[in-house]
């Protein structure tokens, strides 16, 4: 697997765009997901939110019964199919099943998603998953809590609109101690007013690792994460149907773990660009990511884990591909 992330979209198209599945791993998706936050209404919603209403699942005389099951918590099983993945020292190729939720309730604004890697049993040599001696799951969960809630103040200062308690907890089951990643991300969160349709958030993180596939830096402080989100909406139809541009930067910083190992980097970068086609229900996503030093290992350093030496390729161009159902 990898390490995800997400990407955070309007709620009406997110994302997930996970990590890529094999061993061993490094987060949409979609996380997708794929997260940047527009805190939109469920499509189907904005004509009850017009009037004032309130939209939800069960039928009132006040308001009509919703497409959805939520007024504010999003849900989407989608199945993902990945390509050149490089989160870990071999390229993963992939096709998963891919659990997706998100939403903003009060001062909570939360995205998360539970992959199941090699659901269908197709994968490259390097892929393992969840019928095969791999992770039965890779999850990821990223909650944020809006300080400006909880304390009741407008804390807005120049372009910062809104402060956030925000942490990113990433959990690779595994299938032994060797193979499974437990690490959190806690700091501070920001969403960024920019006076346009665009919309931007920005996270930034200190780093505790607990298991991390036997590298190193196992149940320690390693590091910090910036990360940079983004997305803009791109075209409304007369189907019904929206077109939506989403995406995220990572950059980890002030590591440890290349430190008495060539083959791994203290620094990493990944940025992923995704488009979404979304109706009420059905949606299509197709995401280029580009990796510098995917998962913290060093591009170009030489491996062996028993079937013969091979070179690292952790920088490049990563996709993916996915039909997902939103309810």
């Amino acid at each position: 697997m990898t390490m995800p992330y997400p990407l955070r979209m309007p709620t009406t198209c997110r994302a997930s765009l996970r990590p890529s599945f094999g061993a061993p791993h490094a987060l949409i998706f979609t996380s997708l997901l794929l997260p940047l936050s527009a805190h939109a209404e469920p499509q189907g919603a904005e004509s009850a939110a017009a009037s004032g209403e309130t939209a939800s699942y069960e039928a009132t005389d006040e308001a009509p019964r919703s497409a959805y099951l939520s007024d504010w918590y999003n849900q989407n099983v989608t199945v993902i199919g990945s390509k050149d993945i490089r989160f870990g020292p071999q390229k993963i190729d992939d096709i998963y099943l891919e659990y997706e939720f998100f939403g903003r309730k009060g001062p909570l604004d939360l995205y998360g998603y539970i992959d199941m890697p090699k659901f269908f049993g197709i994968g490259n040599a390097a892929d393992s998953g969840i019928f095969d001696k791999g992770s039965p799951i890779f999850a990821e969960i990223k909650p944020r809590l809006s300080l400006n809630e909880l304390s009741g103040r407008d804390l807005s200062l120049g372009p910062i609109s809104e402060w956030y308690l925000a942490a990113n907890w990433i959990y690779d089951w595994g299938h032994n101690s060797d193979n499974s990643q437990n690490t959190l991300y806690s700091g501070l969160g920001t969403d960024i007013e920019t006076g346009t349709p665009l919309d931007v958030s920005f996270n930034f993180y200190g780093k505790y690792q607990w298991e991390n596939y036997g590298a190193d830096n196992e149940n320690s402080w390693d590091g910090y994460r910036a990360q940079l989100e983004y997305s803009y909406p791109l075209a409304s139809f007369d189907n019904g149907a929206s077109l939506f541009y989403a995406g995220f930067t990572n950059y980890d910083f002030g590591s440890d773990l290349g430190d008495d190992n060539s083959a791994r980097a203290n620094e990493a970068v990944v940025a992923t660009n995704a488009f979404v086609y979304s109706f009420t229900h059905l949606r299509f996503l197709a995401v280029a990511r580009y990796f510098h030093n995917g998962g913290q290992w060093n591009d170009g350093s030489e491996l062996n884990f028993g079937d013969g030496d091979f070179r690292v390729r952790s920088t490049g161009w990563g996709y993916y591909f996915g039909v997902g159902w939103q309810f």
